[in-house]
């Protein structure tokens, strides 16, 4: 396959509110702003971000659970976006998702070896004998018992629940999986299993994820490449190894920061960021971070920054850290030694 296997081009989502039937000018809610990037078959690129920044609405945009303003989504060089119901079938088996919540996600009334078997038979039909014999299969591929496929969701704990939704997202064979939040309602040692079993199933089967998160000691040890979001738009886009070790966004520092360190003697970044994130509806002029960065200058309340690459790879939307498009260390980007210092990766259960 030449190229990536998705590529997102330009993704946006308003979602306008309610009004009178006079009222022409209706506002909306500006939930993902002009939104582009890539992956490669067999990577995992992690979104991060504050609550309500448009994580999950760009997960819903990938699986077209909701439709875009504009953009598009290219799994393979097709625009899904534009497809029409009949012609989006078909490539409902290239991708699957793993949800947050792993039992509100399940049907409660069917048993394991139905809700693994369902997405199949919306393709394909499969005797009985069929389908507990690719039950089983799923089931020992996530590490749980064959047993286990006549119980119903109730009777499973909580990482049993969400080894069975991933043994679900599997059963169609997919190349890409959509982990949005897919961790955050386990206990910490439940995470540790099911992000090793992850990583352990790309491995085996070259699976490309996009996996949202808000924990960073997990995006940093599942991650290749980080999205950082802020208010529906991406403000920094890098290799994992590089964001953590050197962020450029002030708005990145800011994340790191607040990520908690259990450690006294690790050397922790100080990049305190006052203020509330401000409403979708009426976002701020410009730079939509500026009224929080304690870096921004006139500019930054006027023009939106865009995306500029620096040297090591990375993509940063900051007039300030990246105000022209020359490369990391020329007079135009903002020398190392003005950047924040290089911090100690964040502790966490995985080493």
């Amino acid at each position: 396959m030449n190229g990536p296997l998705l590529k997102v081009e330009n993704l946006t989502k308003h979602f306008p509110l309610s009004a009178g039937i006079l009222n022409r000018n209706i506002p909306v809610v500006r939930a993902v702003e002009d939104v582009s990037f890539s992956v490669d078959a067999g990577e995992t690129l992690c979104i991060v971000g504050e609550s309500g920044c448009g994580k999950s609405t760009v997960a819903r945009l990938l699986m077209r659970l909701a439709e875009p303003t504009s953009g598009r989504v290219l799994i393979e060089g097709t625009d899904i976006a534009g497809l029409k119901k009949g012609s989006l079938r078909a490539w409902r088996r290239r991708m699957q998702m793993i949800f947050q919540d792993p039992y509100s996600s399940l049907n409660p009334r069917l048993t394991a070896e139905r809700i693994i078997t369902e997405p199949v038979e919306n393709f394909e039909r499969l005797s009985r004998k069929q389908r507990k014999a690719l039950a089983g299969e799923l089931l020992q591929k996530v590490g749980m018992s064959p047993q286990t496929m006549d119980r119903l969701p109730s009777e499973l704990s909580g990482g049993q629940r969400q080894r069975l939704g991933i043994a679900r997202a599997l059963s169609l064979n997919p190349s890409l999986i959509i982990a949005d939040e897919a961790v955050s309602a386990l206990d910490v040692s439940v995470q540790a299993q099911i992000l090793n079993l992850l990583l352990d199933l790309q491995q085996q089967m070259g699976i490309a994820f996009v996996f949202i998160s808000h924990d960073l000691g997990v995006v940093e040890h599942i991650g290749h490449r980080v999205v950082v979001m802020y208010l529906g738009r991406i403000v920094e886009l890098a290799p994992c190894e590089a964001l953590f070790a050197r962020p450029i966004h002030p708005y990145t520092e800011a994340l790191i920061a607040a990520a908690p360190v259990p450690d006294p003697t690790r050397v922790r970044l100080e990049a305190p960021v006052e203020g509330e994130v401000p409403s979708p509806i009426n976002p701020p002029h410009g730079c939509a971070f500026h009224p929080r960065c304690p870096l921004a200058i006139e500019r930054c309340r006027h023009d939106v920054p865009p995306l500029v690459p620096m040297a090591d790879g990375r993509v940063v939307a900051c007039h300030v850290r990246a105000p022209g498009a020359g490369l990391l260390g020329s007079p135009n980007v903002i020398a190392g030694d003005q950047l924040a210092p290089v911090v100690e990766s964040q502790t966490s259960i995985f080493g």
